[in-house]
């Protein structure tokens, strides 16, 4: 009995290890992009144009494509290798596959056709500036195709997880990178207009990644078909588990459309707000990415497998070990990033069209950001342990009420604290958030097992 929990420690150290490294990789590429678009873009008009509409089909791609892969695809297809045969499990697959299809597609034609009343619906700020809006209208459309890309990517990578296959989709995001940074080079070296030229770079990123997981599907043995039954009982299980997951992540979408109206609203916050806190998410995602994401992308399957087995002393176990290590990482970095906040943004983003002002209303939204980062890192793990429990319902009202406290914060703290306020307000909401998963959980485990 001993010697299978250390397996399963190490195992799941091992896969962390694995996801880590990619996840580090794609980070570190992603600070040589950030470096490189805050030289060249700074944080003003082509700046908010480019990560307004970048933002948009982000927003879409993780209520249908990441929230999706997490929450429904990895537990339902675990339990599917655990109690079906191969060839079941394959005819889910192709299901699942289909219907991604069939969803993304519609919401990528609508998209691009209501791409003038979206931006104005996200960021009502620029319509103050034509010339802005026509701009971020232009860039959404080009990138909207990225929607369907990166979401039947993260589908796949629900199915290699699924799989205890983790190398492809933890590396596949260094291709968005190097895709984007190449384009950067594309456009000086042509003199093409470097926002479109960046945001078609974000599509060409966005093949090759579909690109990548499909491979590593491939060599699995792993051939999914469009030919598929849409009523599979596999995928209409899965469909009912995204249903409420699909509120949740609407609800997180929410609060991030709440953080872009108010930083748009540059007659309060001061200008440049949008940017700023894109820039310092940037950097609070790299220790947040490198050990959060990779822990609980990993702990998701083993915690499926345990709650499948009904092995919920092991459930247990596995699970604070995660938090454990986790807070490990992310407690330090916290400190060191609200505390050193002015001189990493200096160092890192102060070139180019990157300017003192720049840096100070960036350092400001770090500094208050960082000190949610602990709080944000332990709400991923504890929501996968619901998602593993096949529990979506209690994730998506725990992220209510907190779209609910994030909003009125944002109200509040905005007036006083400029852009940073709206940092503060998801931090505190991130707090709050965690403590319910937290008390909630514990309440689900005691009804069935003594703590």
């Amino acid at each position: 009995m001993s010697t299978d929990k250390s397996c399963g420690k190490h195992s799941l150290l091992k896969s962390s290890g694995i996801v880590a490294g990619g996840v580090l990789a794609s980070r570190v590429l992603g600070f040589v992009r950030d470096v490189i678009l805050a030289r060249f873009l700074g944080t003003g008009l082509l700046a908010e144009a480019f990560f307004v509409a970048q933002r948009i089909p982000n927003l879409l791609r993780d209520m249908v494509g990441e929230g999706a892969a997490n929450a429904a695809i990895v537990p339902t297809l675990t339990e599917y290798a655990e109690k079906k045969s191969k060839a079941e499990w394959q005819q889910c697959v192709d299901a699942v596959m289909a219907w991604g299809l069939l969803i993304l597609g519609g919401l990528t034609v609508i998209g691009i056709i209501a791409a003038p009343w979206i931006v104005r619906l996200i960021a009502p700020g620029f319509t103050a500036d034509p010339s802005k809006l026509q701009l971020t209208i232009d860039l959404t459309r080009v990138m909207f195709p990225y929607l369907i890309l990166i979401a039947l990517t993260a589908f796949q990578a629900g199915i290699l997880y699924s799989l205890n296959a983790f190398f492809a989709p933890a590396w596949g995001p260094c291709l968005l990178n190097v895709a984007m940074i190449l384009s950067v080079w594309v456009a000086c070296l042509f003199s093409l207009p470097l926002a479109y030229t960046i945001s078609v770079g974000v599509l060409v990123g966005g093949i090759w990644q579909f690109w990548a997981q499909w491979a590593a599907l491939r060599r699995r043995g792993v051939h999914w078909t469009l030919r598929a039954d849409l009523h599979h009982e596999g995928a209409l299980k899965i469909g009912r588990l995204m249903l409420p997951r699909l509120w949740g992540s609407t609800v997180y979408q929410l609060n991030v459309f709440v953080d872009t109206f108010c930083a748009s609203l540059a007659m309060i916050v001061g200008a440049g707000g949008i940017a700023a806190i894109y820039y310092a998410n940037r950097l609070i995602q790299f220790p947040l990415g490198v050990f959060g994401y990779a822990l609980s992308s990993v702990a998701l399957p083993s915690l499926s497998k345990l709650a499948h087995q009904n092995d919920l002393a092991r459930f247990k176990e596995t699970l604070f070990f995660a938090l454990r290590n986790l807070m490990l990482a992310l407690v330090p970095a916290a400190v060191l990033m609200a505390v050193f906040a002015p001189w990493i943004i200096r160092i890192v983003f102060q070139h180019g069209a990157f300017d003192a002002y720049s840096t100070r209303v960036t350092a400001q939204v770090m500094f208050y950001a960082a000190l949610g980062l602990p709080f944000f890192g332990a709400a991923r793990i504890l929501a996968s342990a619901f998602y593993a429990l096949q529990d979506t319902r209690t994730p998506v009202m725990a992220a209510t009420i907190c779209l609910v406290i994030n909003v009125v914060l944002n109200a509040l703290l905005m007036f006083p604290l400029k852009v940073g306020g709206i940092a503060l307000a998801s931090s505190i909401s991130s707090m709050v958030n965690c403590l319910l998963l937290w008390r909630a959980l514990k309440a689900r485990l005691h009804e069935k097992i003594k703590i």
